[in-house]
């Protein structure tokens, strides 16, 4: 734990799925949230987008990301190899940016503490808690195509 201005920061990497864009950065794990916006759902093709906002300086970048400007007020980082959603960040204030949850190597360290942009929710994406699961070791096809490329599944 850092103790930056009386917050508990912890310093965490991680990265995009081919590895050429890593990063190490000072977060609070437990400032994320949704983002339930049109603009992040298309940037990382899922219902929502989960985030956490970092101070742009405590971003250590081992090899630089793509940057795409996603509408007239913001751009987003991404691997242009691999395609990752890296971030979002305003254009006009480069003090912060907000990174991908899932882009970081232990993304279950992080805990939601709001949703943004509530008006446009998947209201049927909102809890899915109550759909049946299954673990991806209980997916014989799944296990079998991993094997048969050579290496143990990966989750």
């Amino acid at each position: 734990m850092l103790d930056v201005g009386g917050l508990e920061m912890e310093r965490m990497s991680g990265g995009c799925q081919c590895g050429r864009v890593r990063f190490t950065a000072d977060v609070e794990p437990g400032d994320a949230y949704a983002c339930h916006c049109g603009m992040c759902r298309k940037a990382t093709g899922g219902a929502w987008a989960a985030l956490v906002g970092v101070e742009m300086d405590s971003i250590r970048w081992d090899g630089k990301p793509d940057w795409h400007q996603s509408s007239a007020i913001a751009h987003r980082p991404f691997c242009s190899h691999c395609g990752t959603p890296l971030g979002f960040a305003y254009l006009e204030d480069m003090s912060r940016i907000d990174l991908t949850i899932g882009s970081f190597d232990e993304p279950a360290r992080f805990r939601p503490g709001k949703n943004f942009a509530v008006e446009t929710m998947l209201p049927d994406w909102a809890d899915i808690t109550h759909l049946p699961g299954q673990r991806s070791d209980e997916n014989v096809d799944f296990v079998r195509r991993w094997h048969e490329a050579g290496v143990e599944p990966a989750g």
